[in-house]
């Protein structure tokens, strides 16, 4: 590991061995990119777990509390992102003490009715306005997804700025329009379509103004694996499985 400072609330979490899973590998600098033939800086950006959805399918279980691989997946999902990110908050309803243990900030959603995804990051650019002025730049990733990769932050902003385009999103087999990057500047256009004209689509407010892909190959794990129902919840014990045992086939070397 480098010399980086990260955030004192989050520093504790790299420390503990339960969060050495595979997908927790920090590329020695994450910060800057080569993109045709320029050196590109990455902004300072925050990550916004989104964790206010209902989990309809899982009989409306907390799906950030549910462990894969020996530990839950919201676990996973901060250790993806922390060393990527200047700055993590929460986005979930309901009672923020469940998640104390994190030490991470956790923000309801400003928008009533759980008017879904759009609703959770434009609560995390009012966020970012308000708490963090200097970060110009959100991710956002769901909670159910606990295979992230390390280099997320880094190829989105990539693929927005060879694209030059505001917005970028992931995408695997399949686009994966929650996980992307949003500019704070957006917030106010965001805000009139989510609340004045009920937009709830990512795709529909990423028509707007155009965004770029960044692609990672769906095998042999896909890193966007989500975990929405039981069924999920095995198959991903199963891909855990393939990623500890190379692990710990080097530790018996």
């Amino acid at each position: 590991m480098t010399g980086r400072k990260y955030p004192r609330r989050i520093e504790p979490l790299f420390r503990c061995e339960f969060l050495s899973v595979a997908i927790y590998r920090i590329a020695a600098d994450q910060c800057r990119a080569k993109s045709a033939g320029k050196r590109v800086t990455i902004p300072p950006t925050l990550g916004v777990i989104l964790a206010g959805g209902l989990a309809r399918r899982m009989g409306g279980e907390d799906k950030a509390f549910i462990r894969i691989g020996g530990e839950t997946i919201l676990e996973s999902v901060i250790a993806a992102l922390a060393p990527q990110c200047r700055q993590l908050i929460i986005n979930a309803n309901g009672n923020p003490a469940r998640f104390a243990s994190t030490r991470v900030p956790v923000v309801a959603d400003s928008v009533p009715d759980y008017a879904g995804p759009l609703a959770g990051i434009l609560t995390a650019l009012d966020w970012t306005a308000a708490h963090a002025p200097h970060i110009e730049w959100i991710v956002s990733a769901p909670c159910d997804c606990p295979f992230l990769p390390s280099d997320l932050v880094e190829r989105l902003h990539r693929a927005r700025i060879d694209a030059e385009t505001p917005l970028a999103c992931a995408r695997s087999a399949q686009p994966h329009p929650v996980i992307a990057v949003w500019p704070v500047t957006l917030r106010e256009d965001l805000r009139r379509a989510v609340l004045g004209e009920g937009v709830r689509k990512v795709e529909s407010f990423f028509a707007r103004h155009g965004h770029a892909v960044a692609t990672w190959p769906a095998a042999p794990i896909d890193p966007f694996f989500n975990v929405n129902t039981p069924e999920d919840v095995a198959a991903a014990d199963r891909i855990a499985a393939q990623i500890r045992q190379p692990r710990e086939g080097a530790r018996g070397a």
